[in-house]
This record gives structure tokens, sequence and C-alpha cells, in this order.
């Protein structure tokens, strides 16, 4: 059942979605001018110095993820409103308090010189050798703490509003449709599901990454205050792989709802489609064990456990929205137009970006592997390829129901542009990895730097590409509101 948005909630909620959507792809565009700057710098185009560079590669990682994570939750949030009642407050409070956040952050690491890469692996941030001050630290600390309670603050409304509407988030994820005390039909849409699942998965990675980030900023101010390494690093890599992964479980809402209003067939949440989002969210909350392979202090089974559930990850939810996406284009006669072309890109980017990452989860892969830049290589792709795309094909999917905004063949350019730079950067990363280049390295030996050039152009192709993409959503924000939201009941294209 689809919640009813008078014309007045529409317009304001679509004012406060482009806002989230115009921040986050400004910084994501921003985050890859970095990435091509660090790319020269290992290539040896580029003069950077060591401390710039580990600077560069803080603020990257922090605020690529930062930044899609913004600009995915505003593709939920504008999706699960049609069936929830979510608060704008709360959504409007996160908006703010990431702001907040990223201006620390930011004065952090290019004021006060802190490089300790997103993971800030304790003791990193308190025991910097000279490299940053006690300041730094606290700054970039306490302002990834601000955006988290953001983001946990959301996730508990979306929760919230779920569980007013289902009875509990089980349901939400249709337990009792897959035990068969309701029927498939009544099933909750494939939008509830995939946002119960983020729920769940978020609420504990950001309480986890709260709970190690308050240890660290005890530390900085009180050194004589210590807790164990190896505990601190499973709570950051278990707070840090499983958000960052959630951000393509958000994005892929975009698919469920977009393809079906093209197609004008519609996307059932059947028993395998409920069991695969179950499965994908028990296993997303354990699997980020296999970041701690070499880690050889580690217990036996929970290293094992990280291996083979990262294989099985890969595929339910992969496999059942990657084929429902075949099926439902399928002699559909769809007319394809960039909204609907980089939905189905973002299928081929998720798909093809999982392969490398499932060969990493393997143990004897992984020992010589992971502290190489394959492991860049797989992240880029799938992120890049596959949830990037999801958010910017929701971007042109809402200027063209809200606008009379049409596209041009500069939009096409961008399309190709895009896709063929994400692509070089990927591969670039990957046969760097083959070759056992360290990721992580500010200068690399001369036999290392031809793939990170080759990265680095694509890296330009792609900046072009988004570019153009973020130039159609600002032309988008000028004229939004010409046309009405009873488009979205319409077959499109």
């Amino acid at each position: 059942m689809v919640t009813t948005i008078n014309k007045g909630e529409f317009k304001s909620r679509n004012n406060l979605i482009a806002t989230y959507l115009i921040i986050g792809g400004l910084v994501i565009a921003a985050m890859m001018v970095f990435g091509i700057l660090m790319l020269l710098a290992q290539g040896g185009v580029l003069d950077l110095p060591p401390a710039a560079f580990y600077q560069f590669l803080t603020i990257h990682g922090t605020g690529m993820i930062g930044g899609a994570a913004l600009a995915a939750s505003a593709v939920m949030w504008y999706f699960l409103s049609n069936y929830v009642e979510l608060s704008k407050k709360v959504f409007k409070l996160n908006l703010i308090l990431s702001l907040i956040g990223v201006v620390m952050v930011i004065i952090g690491v290019f004021s006060f010189k802190y490089a300790s890469a997103w993971t800030f692996l304790y003791p990193l941030p308190a025991l910097s050798g000279g490299a940053w001050g006690v300041t730094g630290a606290l700054l970039y600390l306490v302002g990834m703490l601000i955006l988290g309670v953001g983001f946990l603050l959301l996730y508990i409304d979306t929760g919230r509003a779920i569980i007013k509407k289902h009875g509990s988030l089980g349901k939400g994820l249709g337990w009792d449709v897959i035990s068969g005390k309701r029927a498939e039909k009544d099933a909750p849409s494939p939008t509830v599901v995939a946002s119960t699942m983020v729920t769940i998965v978020n609420v504990s990675a950001l309480t986890t990454g709260a709970t190690v980030l308050i240890m660290n900023i005890i530390n900085v101010v009180n050194p004589a205050f210590t807790f164990d390494p190896l505990l601190a690093k499973n709570l950051t890599y278990a707070f840090g792989h499983i958000f960052a992964n959630s951000i393509i479980y958000m994005g892929v809402i975009a698919v469920y709802e977009i393809l079906p209003r093209y197609t004008n067939r519609p996307w059932k949440s059947n028993r395998p489609f409920l069991i695969a989002w179950t499965m994908s969210t028990a296993f997303t909350l354990v699997i980020y064990t296999h970041h701690m392979l070499m880690d050889s202090v580690m217990p036996k089974w929970m290293l094992i456990m990280g291996q083979v559930l990262s294989y099985a990850n890969g595929l339910p939810v992969l496999v059942i929205t990657a084929y429902g996406a075949l099926m439902i284009v399928y002699k559909s006669g769809v007319k394809w137009d960039m909204a609907s072309g980089l939905i189905f890109l973002s299928m081929f980017g998720w798909v093809v970006g999982v392969v490398p990452a499932i060969v990493d989860a393997t143990i004897v892969v992984n020992h010589v592997m992971h502290n190489t830049k394959w492991v860049p290589g797989h992240f880029h792709m799938y992120m890049g390829l596959g949830a990037v795309v999801m958010i910017f094909g929701f971007i042109y999917y809402l200027s063209k129901v809200d606008s009379s905004l049409q596209t041009n063949g500069l939009d096409k350019v961008g399309f190709i542009s895009y896709t063929l730079g994400i692509i070089s950067v990927s591969v670039g990363f990957l046969i760097s990895g083959a070759l056992s280049t360290p990721r992580r390295w500010a200068t690399h030996f001369p036999e290392w730097m031809a793939p990170a050039v080759f990265g680095a152009i694509g890296g330009v192709l792609a900046v072009v590409g988004l570019t153009i993409f973020i130039i159609h959503f600002i032309r988008y924000v000028k004229v939004r509101g010409t046309a009405g939201s009873d488009l979205n009941e319409q077959k499109l294209a």
C-alpha cells in the first residue's frame, strides 16, 4: 500500500531530496579529483609530498563513502516515504549533522594535517609520530562521530516507521511470508524489504563505529586509557565494511522502483526474493572478517566464516536483482533514456565488481593480494559503476518526473565518458594488484607507474562524465516542479 502525498508535501520532499543529492554529488566529484591527484603522484607525473598524499587518501576514502551514503540515503528515503510515514525533521537533522561533521573532518585533515586514512586504526590517531597533533585527531574523530550520529538517527527513524506499519522488522523482511503465514501478494514491497535490511545492518554498524570512535577519542585525550588493538580493528572494520556496502543496498531501491515504471511490469516480493534479502542481512553483518584474514591471532572459526560467507553473500541479492532486472526488461518494449540506461548499467557494474571481490575473499589469494591495489580495483568497480550509477540514474529519473527538463547529446557523452572512465580506473587498479603493487603507498617504483597513469586518465574521463550529470541536475533544480507527480504513475519513456 502506497502512502498518499499531497502536492505541497511532494514539492517540499523533493526540495530536501535535491539538497541531499547536490551535496552528495559534489562531494563525490571532489573526492574523485583527489583520487586522480593521488594516481598522478603514484605514476610519477605529479610531485606530491607523502604527507599531502596521505591527507588526500584520508579525505578521499572518508568523503567518497560519506557523500555516496548521503545521496543513497536520499534515494531510499524518497521511495520508502511512499510506503511508511517517515520524519522529515529527522531527515533534515541528519543533513545538518552531516554538514557539521564534514566541516570538522575537512578542517582536521587540511588545517591540522590529520592523515590516518578512513580506518583510524587504534592507536594511530594518538600516536602519529609527530605527523599531526591532538587537535587534528579530535576534529576528525568527533566529526566522524557526529556524522555517524546523524545517520544513526535516520535509520532509527526508518526502523520506527517500518515497525509502525508492518509490526516488526521481521515482517518488514517478509518472514511471515517466507514461513507461509501470509500470502506472497501481501508481502512488503521490495523497497520496504531493502530498507529494512539497511536499517538492521546500519544501526548495528553505526553503533559499533560510535563505540570505537569514542574509545579512540578518550585515548587521544588521555593516552593512559588503552584497549585491545584487535578488538579495535574488528569494531572499525565491522563499521566500515557494513556501512560502505549498505550504500549499494540503498541504491538498488532505485532499480526496484524505476525499472517497473519504464516497463509497466511489477517487481514482486516473492519468496526467493525475501529469502535472498534475509540471507544478505545476516551475511552482511559478519563477513567483515575477511579483512582480518592476515591477523593470525583471530579465532580460526571467524576467519573461516568470513571466507565462506563472503562467497555466499555475493550471490543471493545480486543474483535475484540482476536476474530480475533482465526479466523485467526482456521484451518489455522499454525505450532507453539516461535514467533507465544508468539504472541498467548499474547492474553490470555490481555484477562485474563483485567477481574480484569474491576472489580476494579466498584465504590463499587474500594473503598475497589484500594489501595490493587489487582491493581498490574491485571496490571502485562495484561502487563507481554500481552504487554511484544507481544514484545518478535516480537523479535523471527525478528530473524527468518532476520537471519538463529534457536530456541532450551532452548527457549521452557523459554516459559514455563516465562508463569508460570508471572501467579504466578499476582495470588500472586490478592490473596493479596483479603486479603486486602495494596500496596506500605514496610513491611507486617505475615498474608500478604505468597502470597508475592509465587509471588517472580514466579518472579524468569519469570526472568529465560526472560533471555533465551534475550540470543536468543543477538545471533540474532551477526548473523543478514544472511537471506533476502524476508522472510517477505513468509508464515512462
